[in-house]
C-alpha cells in the first residue's frame, strides 16, 4: 500500500522536537505567538487522528548555554534547562486555550509550575489522549534538548523523532552558504555522523541508531507538514537504517 495515499497515520505515538529558534520566528528570540498557535493547531489535529504526542522544546529563544562565555560551563547549561521550562509553559498555554489537555514534566523538580518526570505516568497520560511536553533537558548540564528527544523517545518507545527545524531538510552542505547544496531525501545515522552533517548532536543521533528511532526532519514553516509526517508523506529527509 503507498502510505502517501491514505489519510490515516503510519505512527501511534511520537515525539515531536521544536527548538526554541522555532518557537521564536523571524525575531530569533522570545516567541512569534502566531508560530504558537500553528503549531498547537496541527499538534491538536494529529492528536484527533489517534496519534499519542509528546512534545521536545529547546531554549534557544531564551538561552543557550554554549553562549555563556566565560561562565562556568554547567551554570550555562542549567540556565539553559530553565530556558526550556518557559518554553513548555507558553506550549502549554497555547494547546490548553484551544481545548488540548495537557502535562508539563520537568527533568529538574518545580512542583509548583509542573510535574516532575516520571515515565511511568508520562505514558499514562498519553494513553489518555493528553499532549505530554517534556522539559528541562536531560536534567544534566552538557546534554542537549536533542539528546533529551533522544532520551524520552527511547524511554516512552516513541516510533519516530519528529524534528521540525528552520530548515526543510538536511542537505550535503549548508544551503545558506552554498546555493548548490543537495537535498538528501534518506540518509542513515552513520552517515550523518560521518559527514558531520548539521542535524542532531552526536551523542542524539547515537542514542536513535543504537535504539532504532528514525528521525523525521522537515521545515516547520510550511503548515501541515506535521501532520503530512504522520501520515507518511514524502517531506523533508528521513535518518534510519536502510
Amino acid at each position: 500500500m503507498n502510505v502517501e495515499n491514505t489519510n490515516k497515520p503510519i505512527y501511534n505515538r511520537v515525539v515531536l522536537k521544536l527548538s526554541g529558534e522555532a518557537l521564536a520566528g523571524r525575531a530569533g528570540h522570545g516567541f512569534d505567538y502566531d508560530i504558537l498557535n500553528d503549531i498547537s493547531d496541527e499538534v491538536i489535529e494529529i492528536n484527533n487522528l489517534g496519534v499519542q504526542v509528546a512534545i521536545v522544546v529547546g531554549g534557544g529563544n531564551i538561552w543557550r548555554g554554549r553562549s555563556g562565555v566565560g561562565m562556568d560551563r554547567s551554570t550555562a547549561d542549567y540556565m539553559g534547562m530553565l530556558a526550556t521550562v518557559i518554553n513548555a509553559l507558553a506550549m502549554q498555554d497555547a494547546l490548553e486555550n484551544k481545548g488540548m489537555q495537557t502535562r508539563v514534566q520537568t527533568a529538574i523538580e518545580m512542583r509548583e509550575v509542573a510535574e516532575p518526570y516520571i515515565r511511568r505516568r508520562a505514558i499514562r497520560h498519553l494513553e489518555k489522549g493528553r499532549v505530554v511536553i517534556f522539559a528541562g533537558g536531560t536534567g544534566n548540564p552538557f546534554f542537549s534538548t536533542d539528546t533529551t528527544a533522544a532520551l524520552r523517545a527511547a524511554e516512552i518507545e516513541a516510533e519516530v523523532i519528529l524534528l521540525a527545524k528552520n530548515i526543510d531538510a538536511v542537505y550535503d552542505d549548508d544551503p545558506n552558504k552554498n546555493p548548490n547544496a543537495k537535498k538528501l531525501d534518506r540518509i542513515r545515522y552513520i552517515e550523518v555522523i560521518n559527514r558531520g552533517l548539521a542535524v542532531m548532536d552526536t551523542t542524539a543521533i547515537t542514542l536513535c541508531m543504537e535504539n532504532r528511532i528514525p528521525i523525521q526532519v522537515f521545515g516547520l514553516k510550511k503548515k501541515g507538514n506535521i501532520k503530512a509526517a504522520v501520515l507518511g508523506k514524502r517531506i523533508g529527509t528521513v535518518i534510519k537504517e536502510e
